[in-house]
Parts: structure tokens; C-alpha cells; sequence
């Protein structure tokens, strides 16, 4: 039986066993935020700038990352960080318009279209696995540190503006994570799964959970857990992997009925 650490899947499994728990970590600070819509929107400017990039002839996953920052940018052109997921709305749209007219009249931006829909982790290289430890490093070192801050903005909103520190580093920091961690995990494993590690692990362990802490662990436990089973049985039963992932994380959501009293992880700040 071919198992996930087969050698010839391993870089492929490790990629994504990297990039879930990653991506499920920014779902809880993006859930926080109000901003989960943000996933879908970075996901689907990344497909856009993949299927542009066979047309171009350009690297698929470095293009990816800029389509998705320039819908940062787009974001910030609003006057605001938290602009709202009105603005991921309308970067859903835009990703799909273009994404959708590039592959219709170029046939290799149509495959790789597919690929950014279907998710085909099992295809991952040495790039991409390269790819995903340098965003675990960026992210070890980026979010202890952004923590704090996301958490005070979240329950003490005017403390900062009142006492007259800058904003925007720390905006842009956690903005430019996103992006990258959301092209990534959208090239490697298709635009709807991303989604779903983002959405999905967040919600549950919302439920689950006491502590913004166990939140975190909870959350990433969850999406390492989901993305396992889902490589090992996209790779048994020779299945796209991104359905499966999505079908995987959702057997998850009844696990929110287990929460009792439907605890808030906003609402215990004495367990940060």
C-alpha cells in the first residue's frame, strides 16, 4: 500500500502537513478580526494570478503571492486595515472574472486552473515544501509578536490611536503573513480548501475551546489532523485532494456541539 511518507509523495505530504495548521493558525486571529472572508478573497486573486501566469509564461507560485498582495494593497487603498469583508468580496469576484476569461482562451491556463479548483498537493515539489518551511520560520518569528497586539486592538480598540503609536507596521506585518500563507496553501491545495483550513478549524476549537491558547492549538491539532487523513485517502482511493480536505474538515463541525455553554475564546482574556 503507497503511504503518505512514501518517498515519492513525501515533499508533497510534508508541504501541506506544514502549510494546514499554518493556515488554520491565521484563521483564528482572522476570525478575531471579523475578517474570514478574507481567505476566499486572497485564494481566489492567487488562482486568478496562477492561470495569468501560464499565459505568461511566468513562475506559477511567485505569481500567485503578488496577485494575492495586490489585493492587500487593494485593501489598504481603502483608508483602512479592517476595511471590512465587503472588500474580500469584491476580490472574490475580481480573482474569478479573471482567473475564469484567462483560462477560456488559453488552454495551459485552463489545466492550471484546475489546479487551483481540484488542489493538487500530491504533485508538490521541493518548491513548494522550500516555500512552506520559510513561512513557518516568518511566521514563529512574526506572530508571538503580533499576538499581544491583535488581542489588544481586538478588546481595547482606542488604546493605542489614544496613546499615539503607529499602527501600520504591525497591519502590514499580519497582512503580508496572510497573503503569503493564503497563496501558498491555495496553489498547493486549491482555492476552496484553503478556505476551509482557514474557516473551518477556527470555528470548531471557537466552540471547543476555554482559552484563546487552546484556541490556537486546538485549531492547528484539528488541521494537521484532517489534512493527514484527507493525503492518505486522496492517495488510496486516487481522489482530487482538495474535495477530500473540505469533506475531511467539515466530518469536524459536530465536534462544535460537544462545547459546553458555547464558551468565547474573545471572552477569557485572563488565559491569554
Amino acid at each position: 500500500m503507497t503511504l503518505p511518507w512514501d518517498p515519492l509523495f513525501r515533499e508533497a505530504f510534508l508541504s501541506g502537513l506544514v502549510l494546514a495548521p499554518l493556515a488554520a493558525l491565521l484563521g483564528c486571529w482572522l476570525r478575531l478580526r471579523g475578517e474570514w472572508l478574507a481567505t476566499l478573497g486572497y485564494a481566489h486573486l492567487a488562482g486568478a494570478g496562477g492561470v495569468l501566469a501560464a499565459v505568461l509564461h511566468w513562475p506559477m507560485l511567485l505569481s500567485a503571492m503578488l496577485a494575492s498582495a495586490l489585493g492587500a494593497v487593494f485593501k489598504w487603498l481603502f483608508g483602512t486595515a479592517r476595511a471590512g469583508n465587503e472588500v474580500y468580496g469584491v476580490m472574490i469576484l475580481l480573482g474569478w472574472c479573471l482567473g475564469l476569461l484567462a483560462a477560456a482562451n488559453h488552454p495551459g491556463a485552463d489545466l492550471v486552473g484546475r489546479v487551483f479548483l481540484d488542489g493538487q498537493i500530491l504533485y508538490a515539489g521541493r518548491s513548494h515544501l522550500i516555500t512552506a518551511l520559510a513561512l513557518a520560520v516568518v511566521g514563529a518569528i512574526l506572530l508571538p509578536r503580533l499576538s499581544r497586539w491583535l488581542l489588544r486592538e481586538h478588546f481595547q480598540p482606542g488604546h493605542r490611536r489614544a496613546n499615539r503609536q503607529v499602527l501600520w507596521p504591525m497591519d502590514l506585518g499580519f497582512d503580508g503573513l496572510v497573503v503569503l500563507v493564503v497563496a501558498a496553501t491555495a496553489l498547493a491545495m486549491g482555492v476552496m480548501a484553503s478556505f476551509a483550513l482557514v474557516l473551518l478549524p477556527a470555528w470548531v476549537a471557537w466552540g471547543l475551546a476555554r482559552g484563546w491558547r487552546m484556541v490556537l492549538w486546538l485549531s492547528a491539532l484539528l488541521a494537521a489532523s484532517a489534512y493527514i487523513l484527507a493525503f492518505w485517502v486522496a492517495l488510496v482511493l486516487d481522489q482530487p485532494f482538495g474535495p477530500v480536505l473540505v469533506a475531511a474538515l467539515l466530518c469536524l463541525t459536530p465536534l462544535r456541539l460537544l462545547g459546553q455553554g458555547r464558551y468565547a475564546a474573545g471572552g477569557h482574556a485572563g488565559d491569554l
